[in-house]
């Protein structure tokens, strides 16, 4: 049985008056490919940001193991919505991926050889040695979502979270990207990623979170995004 990696105990949060996660409660395995779903308004952003502690929560904890997450940031990779993104800056494709590294730098912020090592291995597992030098904007949607993919894994994470990461791609990249979480699930990696295509959600995950601000169930995508269950979840949040 796999252990539970990612842990919300009656988790709120709140934006003013407004209340966008209403006392979550939920324990996440490791090792797992996790759609978050539901309606426009459920909190599926937000749940992400309170992971990473980037919004105060109002009630609750959440916990990598039994730690707070902030004890284990370098752990958790967060990939934005594309729209987030700035792919007209001047930028390539090895700095970016660079970036990952930055949190590990020592007291002097220079690159030691274990970080470069670190880029190296990135670009080699996401396929872009041969494109480092490239500019981002020149890069198909696919291959901009390798380059911060493989940020991600120069940081030394293993747990990823993904806002919306098939947003934009086509049907090749959409496969390579399906194939890539089913590896990243043999190699102890652990996905959570938000998700609004059904179908895709059901093909490319082992698991589901449904949202709408309340949780409306956790578990195998085959029960969880069953049609009625959606029904109920759909209908909970105005859209």
């Amino acid at each position: 049985m796999n252990h539970n990696i990612l842990r919300f105990r009656e988790v709120t949060v709140r934006y003013g008056r407004t209340v966008a996660l209403d006392s979550i409660t939920v324990a996440i395995p490791c090792t797992s490919r996790i759609a978050i779903v539901g309606p426009n308004g459920a909190g599926k952003s937000t749940l992400l940001r309170a992971v990473l502690g980037w919004l105060p929560l109002a009630h609750g904890d959440i916990r990598i193991g039994d730690h707070h997450t902030h004890h284990a940031l370098p752990r958790l990779a967060y990939l934005p919505q594309r729209a987030e993104i700035d792919w007209d800056f001047p930028i390539t494709v090895e700095s970016v991926v660079a970036q990952g590294r930055y949190a590990q730098l020592g007291a002097f912020r220079r690159f030691r050889r274990e970080d470069a090592e670190a880029i190296e291995r990135a670009l080699d597992e996401m396929g872009l040695l041969d494109l480092r030098d490239r500019q981002i904007r020149c890069l198909s949607g696919g291959q901009q979502q390798k380059v911060f993919l493989a940020r991600a894994l120069a940081q030394g994470a293993d747990i990823f979270l993904l806002d919306e990461p098939f947003a934009g791609l086509d049907a090749r990249a959409t496969e390579d990207l399906i194939a890539r979480f089913v590896r990243w699930e043999d190699q102890g990696r652990t996905v959570l990623a938000v998700v609004h295509d059904i179908a895709l959600a059901r093909r490319a995950f082992s698991h589901a979170l449904l949202l709408a601000t309340r949780l409306e169930g956790f578990g195998l995508v085959d029960e969880i995004l069953a049609e009625p269950r959606l029904a109920r979840a759909y209908a909970t949040v105005p859209s």
